[in-house]
């Protein structure tokens, strides 16, 4: 009997520690500039997202498992640039057929990764202007992670209750092509983030400077973390990191939402 009972709570000591474990895994998200991210689980599956070769960005190097297109936009789409292309599985959110564009559903499990898509619009003309895009939703590591690609209009109920819980949300904030900053501010209020919001898709120096930059939708926002470079041209010498990495804890439970600003270089220690 002892020795049962001594089984019993080892049994259950061992599920408490499992279940610890997961509730405090790790998902790694890197930023590349424009919608270009790069996500790794915990387990290493590399998911890429709307890779482009804008080269004021900077080549990348890095490889995939994965890799996803919102729509069929030249930014959007050079899954070459992703050194392992050939051999990465390869999933647009869009079929062109000549110079029709239709939804691509996708609605699977890639190792310790599941990827769905919900079909929106890249305007707000459903799709009459810019066409359709695709959102992505993973889900990892007890973690639901959502990249919004070219978002062009506020979500419908449907869209939102489709969508279903986020924790860390990609969204478009430059508007001209896709999100103003006043729209984005409203998909953020639908969708109710609970731990990351990271802006993408806004001008940058030398880069879409048709889009606006970030400001509007930081407007009278709290909990920003800015990781960009303080002093793009290197004229001064500010003591401050930049990093285009963000490390995702499962078991993070902020009051509010953080808004993180990442850059789109390797990370930088402070002073150098």
């Amino acid at each position: 009997m002892t020795r049962l009972l001594a089984a019993l709570a080892l049994g259950f000591l061992t599920a408490g520690t499992a279940s610890a474990a997961d509730s405090s895994a790790k998902v790694t998200i890197r930023f590349h500039g424009q919608s270009f991210f790069e996500i790794q689980s915990s387990k290493g599956t590399r998911i890429v997202i709307d890779p482009h070769f804008l080269e004021e960005y900077g080549r990348k190097d890095l490889s995939a498992d994965v890799i996803l297109v919102s729509h069929e936009h030249n930014d959007h789409n050079q899954v070459e640039v992703v050194k392992n292309f050939q051999r990465a599985e390869i999933l647009h959110g869009l079929r062109v057929i000549g110079k029709k564009q239709e939804w691509n559903p996708i609605d699977k499990t890639f190792r310790d990764v599941h990827i769905r898509s919900v079909g929106v619009y890249h305007d707000k003309a459903q799709g009459m202007s810019k066409g359709k895009n695709t959102i992505f939703v993973l889900e990892m590591d007890g973690l639901h992670i959502v990249h919004l690609g070219d978002l062009g209009h506020l979500l419908s109920e449907k869209d939102v209750q489709t969508i279903g819980p986020v924790d860390v949300l990609m969204i478009p904030v430059g508007g001209v092509y896709a999100l103003n900053g006043s729209d984005a501010k409203q998909v953020v209020e639908q969708l109710k983030p609970r731990q990351y919001i990271l802006p993408m898709h806004y001008g940058t120096q030398k880069v879409f400077e048709d889009l606006l930059p970030p400001d509007e939708f930081l407007e009278d926002q709290t909990n920003v973390k800015d990781y960009r470079d303080p002093d793009p041209r290197g004229t001064k010498k500010i003591p401050r990191t930049y990093s285009n990495e963000l490390v995702v804890a499962s078991n993070f439970k902020p009051a509010e939402p953080v808004i993180v600003l990442l850059h789109w270089r390797e990370m930088k220690k402070a002073g150098q």
